[in-house]
């Protein structure tokens, strides 16, 4: 426990500081305000902000980028309840419930009490973060290149199992990330490899074309639309619940919570299937389950708990085994790639500032998000209505200024294009993006361990079977696939989505 204080203490001094706090702010108020934009996402906003982290140090280029992360969970909630139109993944649940709320004239409780159920969610699994990560960084000194060779193969492998896409499709983007990381000049024979001739692919394919084509421009060609909303007012007064609101609200804010940080922490799960799951748990568990689909709060607490309490469990798998849970992860993890930080167990015993900053940064985040979140509620109102043929086209013009400033090369402007086509093509033919990211960014990193491993054993290929954390490694895949496959068929889709969906309604 006195280490732990310590290293809070040590997290403190770097996110309190004047650099932490600025970095802070701008991406939980960037956050908020793509979250309240439907269609964008976090994947859009910390795509379009990327470049800015080449030019600050790490932890304060982890503070933003993370704070992007879960301030969009606070925004999406916005338009799901007022619109019916969820401005993440995670707030399609609030639709079921927090919509009817709007419509009875309780847009401003549904607001108020999400945001409370929001922040009790974060600040229970920052607690789950604050325990775990250090027992998970006490047995750093056990993985090796082969050990780190299994967890990269975990992270590709995982993401792909929970890809919604076939199985065939998501490995296809795997290998084709995996070869688009290793474009370049290799650092150990001096070859050029898959550069086609072409000077702009000798130092390989800036991660910033990758972010700003495959997702960025992406997310917008598909969200773009030529109408405005015509919302009503939602005052201060009416954001005030009753004492029955804050009474059915406590217990479905302790499940969602409980439920989220437990599907954060598993590598490959995300935040949305807790919000599900937590809204089918609250309507089994209610009295009268009627009610829910017509403005039931508790489901709009349950879900909106869950979710924030796993994207702040989500960081333990990214951070100490590098095994993203969703793309957005993926984005942040190449990130301390970028800066030359590997993660892994030993990232918070080698760095601790750094993660143990960022930790300390969510409670300064959320604390900042609930501030803005409540009386600036009228404010996200009127963004609403900016039509988004005047917001596109300046978020594009960033996307090009952002990348060209990164490494002052017009190849990687046309690069961003050529990306872009290829993934709104890759999502019309229902092609994952995300396993291509983490193909990209641990392709390189597994080849120098699955060199390295080689080298230490003289050739031998037992050894990355060698020792019980590869092989409980290999079984954690197993598991995943079979996860998988439950998924797909009628009773697992019935149970994590559909059947949900359908007793909502």
């Amino acid at each position: 426990m006195n280490e732990i204080l310590s290293n809070a203490m040590l997290g403190l001094s770097v996110a309190a500081s004047a650099e932490g706090l600025m970095y802070c702010t701008l991406g939980v108020l960037v956050g908020m305000v793509v979250g309240v934009l439907p269609g964008l996402g976090a994947l859009a906003a910390i795509s379009i902000l990327y470049p800015i982290t080449f030019h600050v140090e790490p932890q304060y280029a982890l503070i933003m980028l993370a704070g992007i992360y879960y301030g969009t969970s606070y925004g999406g909630k916005t338009s799901a309840i007022l619109l019916n139109v969820p401005g993440t993944t995670d707030a399609a649940v609030i639709c079921l419930d927090g919509h009817p709320m709007a419509q009875q004239g309780k847009a401003g409780i549904a607001l108020f009490m999400s945001t409370l159920a929001s922040f009790k969610g974060a600040a229970i699994g920052i607690i789950v973060v604050m325990l775990f990560s250090p027992l998970i960084a006490s047995v750093a000194l056990s993985f090796g290149s082969p050990e780190y060779f299994a967890l990269m193969v975990m992270g590709l492998l995982a993401t792909t199992a929970m890809s919604d896409s076939g199985p065939v499709k998501s490995i296809a983007m795997v290998l084709l990330g995996i070869v688009v990381g290793l474009a370049g000049t290799d650092v150990n024979t001096g070859v050029e490899r898959f550069t086609f001739g072409m000077e702009t692919l000798q130092d390989g394919v800036s991660l910033v074309v990758i972010a700003m084509g495959l997702f960025g421009v992406t997310e917008i060609v598909f969200s773009f639309t030529n109408s405005s909303f015509s919302i009503g007012k939602v005052s201060m007064r009416s954001m005030l619940p009753s004492r029955d609101d804050l009474r059915r609200s406590i217990a479905p804010m302790f499940r969602g919570t409980v439920l989220g940080a437990f599907f954060g922490a598993l590598p490959g799960t995300g935040s949305t299937i807790s919000t599900f799951i937590s809204y089918g748990t609250e309507r089994k568990l209610a009295k009268q389950p009627e009610r829910f689909g017509k403005g039931a709060i508790e489901g709009v607490v349950g879900p909106e708990a869950a979710a924030n309490s796993a994207d702040m469990t989500a960081f333990i798998p990214t951070l100490t085994l590098g095994v993203p849970g969703s793309t957005s992860m993926a984005l942040i993890l190449s990130l301390l790639v970028v800066h030359g930080l590997t993660p892994g167990p030993r990232l918070i015993t080698d760095h601790a500032d750094v993660v143990w900053g960022l930790i300390m940064s969510f409670w300064i985040g959320n604390i900042i998000l609930c501030v803005f979140n409540i009386p600036m509620i009228g404010v996200w109102v009127r963004l609403l209505q900016i039509p988004s043929r005047y917001l596109y086209p300046l978020i594009l013009m960033f996307i090009c200024i952002g990348t060209y400033s990164v490494r002052m090369n017009v190849g990687d402007v046309w690069l961003v294009i050529a990306a872009a086509l290829f993934g709104v093509g890759a999502r019309l033919a229902n092609f994952p993006a995300g396993p291509l990211l983490l193909g990209y960014v641990l392709g390189p990193m597994m080849e120098e361990h699955f060199r390295r491993t080689l080298l230490l054993s003289r050739g031998d290929p037992s050894a990355f079977f060698e020792g019980a954390i590869c092989l409980t490694i290999y079984l954690i895949i197993a598991l995943l696939f079979t996860f998988k496959f439950i998924r797909q068929t009628k009773f697992g889709r019935s149970l994590f989505r559909n059947r949900i969906l359908s007793e909502g309604e």
